[in-house]
């Protein structure tokens, strides 16, 4: 049975970019309802709870065709915000350091430009989902965004930061202003994790 993760601040660490009654909610609300509905998904197939969420997500389409779009959804919320809360911190921000961002120089010509292209997915992006800087198979870095709870990794990209565009990651606090909140989690990235995910 999958198991909501702890936390690595307490919710009222990311003030005042991002409340703590939103991460309060966001964290046992929202996370923990998608990992609800992933084990109710796999009660029926025990053998598949053995797997890893990579493993159902990379997977997905080998799996019983009852269960696919459950899966998909909710192995995608569990996976994408177990990396969310780990790509903030308390006193975050900044910019990256050392071969990541000269990657990022190189790929995008200035952390100005990458940021604005990042920025440009997540305001653009319709409806619910998330903006991404990814690496492909290639180890050529990318930003996109996906619908949703799609996890990247299912396309064989890998997720080095993500940023939540559901309405349920600011609206308490931002209301129908997600540009505000965007520009606002800029002050939370933990560069860190992104370092150690980007050197693996």
């Amino acid at each position: 049975m999958f198991k909501l993760p702890k936390l690595p601040y307490e919710y009222g660490a990311l003030e005042p970019y991002i409340d703590a009654q939103t991460m309060e909610i966001h964290y046992t609300r929202h996370h923990q309802a998608y990992i609800d509905n992933l084990n109710k998904a796999l009660e029926a197939h025990p053998d598949l709870a053995k797997k890893s969420l990579e493993e159902l997500l990379t997977q997905l389409k080998q799996l019983p065709e009852s269960i696919q779009t459950a899966v998909r959804n909710n192995a995608g919320g569990h996976f994408n915000h177990s990396l969310f809360w780990q790509w903030m911190k308390k006193n975050g921000g900044g910019q990256p350091k050392g071969p990541l961002a000269d990657e990022i120089k190189n790929t995008f010509g200035s952390f100005d430009e990458f940021q604005k292209k990042f920025n440009d997915a997540a305001k653009t992006r319709f409806g619910s989902g998330w903006s991404w800087l990814v690496r492909d198979t290639s180890g050529k870095l990318a930003v996109i965004s996906t619908a949703n709870q799609d996890a990247t990794i299912m396309n064989g990209l890998q997720p080095l930061l993500g940023l939540d565009v559901w309405e349920h990651a600011y609206y308490l606090k931002y209301q129908w202003r997600r540009p505000d909140y965007i520009n606002a989690w800029w002050n939370v990235v933990n560069w860190d994790r992104v370092i150690e995910l980007y050197e693996k």
